[in-house]
């Protein structure tokens, strides 16, 4: 009795610590999933982070979990991007600034006065276009899961009122690291300063740049009213965003895997676009109550004329197929 018993109390010791090990396994099988980008967590990228982190966590069953990296903490969006090719970073919520010094293709949504409202830009970076381009990601080492927003750029500085290209002239902006964006300021006689975001508010503080462009979600977000006084709204370029992947980690996931992380990022886009919008609806005003002065009454023919060379480096670079798909779109 008392070696069966003992053989009994065995076995059932072994298959619970079999459990518990297997219980234990499950626990630590979790992957965490790092998603960086180079604003506050009180932004538009922060509620899209939020939307990937609750979408990608539910679908999976606590499978995958998501660790928020907001404020450059991961580097700029350049350094982001290159973290992406070598594995060091997993999913990224970046501007377009830097992305065509890694995919040239994308360099068309840069160029200034290309869309006109916010319908016409989403609808072609839904549809057909959109996805071209995102499948373009895959060849220049990242993953493309979907096109987000920052919304349409718009001009600060410390230094004069802006209603006119000439009242640019002379001054030092900063620029996203984008030369089609360097080459639009260069036309209306400004001197762009190519600068990472996380580097922006110090330099504006400290008198290293005059202004800077951003959207009106960017700018409240990165508190640019505390170093800035003057707001024109120029709307000169629509400025995409994007969610961009690690080839390191989704190229391994299964199908059914990758389902998740796709519905995480659309999940994203939907939140991020949310949030524009609504600071495009409140955002000015707030800026006002933070004592800046905002010029509103801007006429665009000759901010449009001003930067028109930069088309034409564009297409004698890059030619105009997809540029001419762009304008004659349905959207």
């Amino acid at each position: 009795m008392t070696t069966r018993f003992t053989q009994r109390t065995l076995v059932t010791a072994i298959g619970t610590a079999i459990a518990l090990t297997g219980l234990a396994f499950q626990a630590q099988a979790a992957t965490e999933i790092s998603v960086g980008y180079a604003i506050s967590s009180n932004s538009h990228y922060g509620e899209g982070s939020r939307a990937f982190k609750e979408t990608l966590e539910r679908l999976s069953d606590g499978e995958f979990t998501v660790s928020d990296h907001p404020s450059g903490s991961l580097g700029g969006e350049r350094a982001m991007i290159e973290g992406l090719q070598i594995g060091t970073v997993d999913v990224v919520i970046t501007s377009t600034g830097p992305l065509g010094n890694f995919v040239p293709e994308t360099y068309v949504l840069d160029l200034p006065f290309l869309f006109t409202s916010y319908e016409q830009a989403r609808c072609v970076l839904d549809g057909e276009i959109g996805q071209e381009l995102l499948d373009k990601m895959g060849e220049h080492d990242l993953v493309g899961l979907s096109w987000s927003e920052n919304g349409f750029r718009h001009i600060t500085n410390s230094q004069r009122a802006i209603a006119a290209p000439e009242d640019v002239s002379g001054l030092k902006i900063r620029t996203m690291e984008n030369r089609i964006h360097q080459q639009a300021f260069e036309g209306l006689g400004a001197s762009p300063t190519p600068m990472a975001m996380p580097e922006l508010f110090t330099a504006l503080q400290q008198g290293t740049v005059d202004g800077q462009e951003n959207p009106i979600a960017v700018i409240v977000a990165a508190n640019l009213y505390e170093v800035q006084d003057q707001l024109s709204l120029t709307g000169h370029v629509y400025s995409p965003a994007i969610l961009l992947g690690s080839p390191v980690l989704l190229d391994g996931l299964s199908d059914e895997e990758r389902e998740w992380f796709d519905e995480a990022a659309q999940a994203a886009t939907v939140a991020t676009r949310a949030e524009v919008s609504r600071l495009e609806e409140e955002g000015v005003a707030f800026l006002q109550e933070q004592g800046m002065t905002v010029t509103d009454k801007i006429d665009p023919a000759p901010f449009q004329e001003a930067v028109e060379d930069v088309y034409s480096r564009f297409v004698e670079q890059y030619g105009d197929d997809m540029l001419e798909r762009i304008r004659n779109s349905s959207c």
